[in-house]
């Protein structure tokens, strides 16, 4: 970690400071392990000493600690040192009729004079905590009540777009509103959108702390700011970097990784040839990667305990790898030679029991349709480039970064 970080998060700008109209509201904090300043505080300590009131705290998927795994239900519970409730915002995610459990409840709201969100993202659509940040933005606006948003960076970073933007019939709590998979915005960023594209009498009390210092050419390691691990799979950068691509790997049978040191990194099953895998996908068609033939056996998840061959993605120029359209090719190649043995996974995912999560995390059926027809990643991805000029165009007005 840099001692004199370039960039500074919200956080730490409105401890600095730009807090000071909220020092005697009764404050609710939507937090997770990765909400701490740049000299490592978590923020419910941070802003406490500072003098904030803390009077509630809530925890997206993974809990509040980052704990616990995918899928997992988050209950709630009182805090053992701090005395203060904690509500969930996640529930169970097998239960469809449990999404009503994502927003904060009227009766939680109600003992607050404001919301606050300070979660790191990672910058790509299926990760859940800027749903949750959407769906407490609607309640916070229902209930008139302040929704503050503490900015941090896209590790990313904000100039380049990947991907689709999901069919309107397909949005799910991976993807509740039509953005790219890579969407180049920051959390504060993407809050100011949604808020302005939301109807008139649906729009919160917004207000969103920047960050000082931060371009939207960054990834995450040129910020000075230390990787601390928002979910429990997401170990470094390196993870962010091929996540956008290899979760779609999550709506199949093949393991992306779970249950291993490298989650997103190695991808594979037992019966794939891993040999033949890498081949395919060192022809060219995904630059700024090299696929090396490899085995592991993940300790839980798909496939524990048996060996998986498959390959381990190594990006050797990340600012030349298309990750979304490498997962393509990936899922492509496996499916094309392997056919006995590929399958997609099925229901349920994420409050969803009819619709496949492949189809989910894609955004519709056509990706899915369109690989077992035999249409290339790369046409399709072509497909979409008009798709993301017009997002870009949309969103710009609410860039807060160079």
């Amino acid at each position: 970690m840099s001692r004199h970080p370039s960039v500074l998060a919200g956080l730490d700008v409105f401890l600095a400071g730009a807090g000071r109209p909220w020092r005697k509201a009764r404050l609710g904090l939507i937090v997770h392990q990765a909400s701490a300043t740049t000299g490592l505080e978590p923020a419910v300590d941070a802003l406490s000493r500072a003098g904030f009131t803390v009077q509630a705290l809530f925890a997206p998927e993974h809990g509040l600690e980052g704990a616990l795994q995918d899928q997992a239900r988050v209950g709630p519970f009182r805090h053992p040192r701090l005395g203060i409730r904690v509500h969930s915002l996640y529930g169970d995610p097998k239960r469809p009729e449990e999404f009503a459990k994502l927003s904060p409840s009227d009766e939680a709201l109600d003992k607050l004079d404001a919301l606050v969100i300070d979660l790191q993202d990672i910058g790509v659509r299926y990760y859940t905590f800027v749903w949750t940040m959407a769906l407490a933005m609607a309640a916070c606006a229902r209930r008139g009540k302040p929704f503050l948003v503490l900015d941090r960076p896209n590790p990313l970073g904000g100039d380049v777009l990947e991907g689709n933007l999901p069919n309107p019939k397909f949005l799910s709590f991976v993807g509740l509103r039509p953005v790219p998979v890579r969407h180049g915005l920051t959390a504060g960023e993407l809050a100011l959108w949604l808020n302005e594209t939301s109807a008139a009498a649906s729009r919160a009390d917004l207000t969103v702390i920047p960050m000082k210092g931060w371009r939207r050419r960054m990834w995450g390691d040129q910020t000075g700011l230390p990787w601390i691990m928002p979910s429990p799979n997401m170990p470094h950068l390196g993870t962010a970097t091929v996540y956008a691509g290899m979760c779609l790997v999550e709506g199949t049978n093949l393991s992306e990784g779970r249950g291993t040191t490298r989650p997103f990194e190695l991808i594979g099953a037992p019966g794939l040839d891993g040999r033949a895998l890498a081949e395919t996908l060192n022809d060219g068609r995904v630059p700024g990667a090299f696929f090396r033939a490899c085995a592991f056996r993940p300790a839980f998840h798909k496939w524990a305990g048996q060996i998986c061959r498959g390959v381990q993605v190594h990006v050797t120029d990340r600012d030349r790898f298309p990750s979304f359209r490498a997962g393509l090719e990936l899922i492509a190649a496996a499916r094309r030679l392997h056919p006995g043995t590929f399958a997609w996974a099925p229901p349920p995912y994420e409050y969803e029991s009819r619709r496949l999560p492949f189809d989910l995390l894609s955004g519709g059926d056509d990706i899915r349709r369109g690989l077992a027809s035999g249409v290339s990643p790369a046409r399709l991805e072509s497909s979409w480039r008009e798709d993301r000029r017009r997002f870009r165009a949309r969103t710009r007005r609410f860039h807060l970064y160079d």
